[in-house]
């Protein structure tokens, strides 16, 4: 008799007429339509390779819709904050300026409105916001003030003064964060001693270029780009860590993508915007995973704030030099 029901329970599990029982450390998720693993793993709070150890995936880059996991997490996905508020997209915005103004995640942003390409936002979408009741107050100036020099961007600045370029940009009026010119004066709010900005004259190593070209300085972690000795814009980036260093040489952009994919061991990250390769996987690209630059970060690529890297990606052309030193 026990054989009979086993062999029916398999049948039942089978034809989806049974859910099976895990152990209370596992739960089990059923993949949706635009979904993949590095997703599923931010929303439970575990990680790939822990999924695939999990259900015995061998390609970490193959899920298929329908398909039920194992998780191995103590409980639940993680529980949506229980405060949210609702945003409508203006003109000019999109998934990273929203993240930095509520102090939020693109993901948690993704996550919670189900976007599956979190470069694709448009005016008047309403967002949930998770774990934000109302939309922040807009940050009174104090008083002190910059003037906007060749070669300046607002994130630039922002990162200067410690502050974020959606808050500058609300506190001047600044509808269009890519839009600032030489002379311009801004209101910086909560503002202490800006850091030293560095010069943006061209390295003392740099052979001579005509025409444009870029410029990274790994000591300072500072991407320059120049138009033959003009230095026409700059920003910080986060390059390679100790163990997954950024080569440095002069190189060449070869290939451009709007969007693309990467992975490696241990991440996979889809929609990377605004790449650029100039050496076989490395590339300048932007990055909507962490807003810390100014400090290593990357597994060898050139992470930019995803404005700039845009900003960049419309600039330069295949061929562009890529001048990366110490």
């Amino acid at each position: 008799m026990r054989r009979i029901e086993t062999l029916l329970l398999v049948l039942a599990l089978i034809l989806g007429l049974a859910t099976p029982v895990y152990a209370q450390e596992s739960v089990v998720h059923i993949v949706g339509p635009g979904e993949n693993l590095f997703r599923i793993a931010l929303r439970y709070g575990v990680t790939v390779d822990a999924i695939a150890a999990a259900n015995g995936l061998s390609n970490t880059h193959y899920i298929y819709v329908g398909q039920r996991l194992i998780i191995p997490t103590g409980g639940s996905p993680a529980a949506a904050p229980s405060s949210s508020a609702v945003h409508v997209v203006q003109r000019g915005e999109n998934l990273y300026r929203i993240s930095l103004r509520y102090g939020t995640t693109i993901q948690a942003l993704a996550s919670a409105n189900g976007i599956i390409n979190t470069n694709q936002v448009y005016v008047g979408q309403r967002l949930t916001i998770p774990g934000a009741s109302s939309a922040p107050a807009q940050p009174a100036p104090t008083g002190e003030t910059y003037t906007v020099r060749r070669g300046d961007t607002l994130s630039a600045i922002a990162l200067r003064y410690g502050v974020s370029a959606w808050t500058l940009a609300q506190t001047n009026g600044i509808r269009n964060p890519s839009l600032i010119y030489v002379g311009q004066v801004l209101q910086v709010p909560g503002s202490s001693t800006p850091s030293p900005q560095p010069d943006p004259s061209p390295p003392a190593n740099n052979p001579a270029i005509s025409g444009r070209w870029i410029d990274v300085d790994l000591s300072v972690q500072r991407l320059t780009a120049y138009e033959g000795n003009t230095a026409v814009r700059s920003t910080l980036v986060s390059t390679g860590l100790p163990n997954t260093p950024t080569l440095t040489g002069r190189y060449q952009v070869y290939v451009k993508y709007v969007a693309d994919a990467m992975s490696g061991p241990g991440y996979y990250l889809p929609d990377v915007p605004y790449t650029m390769y100039y050496d076989r996987g490395y590339a300048i690209h932007g990055t909507y995973w962490h807003s810390n630059f100014g400090h290593p970060m990357s597994h060898g690529c050139i992470n930019l704030p995803t404005p700039e890297a845009q900003w960049l990606f419309n600039w330069a052309s295949v061929g562009t030099v890529i001048n990366i030193h110490y």
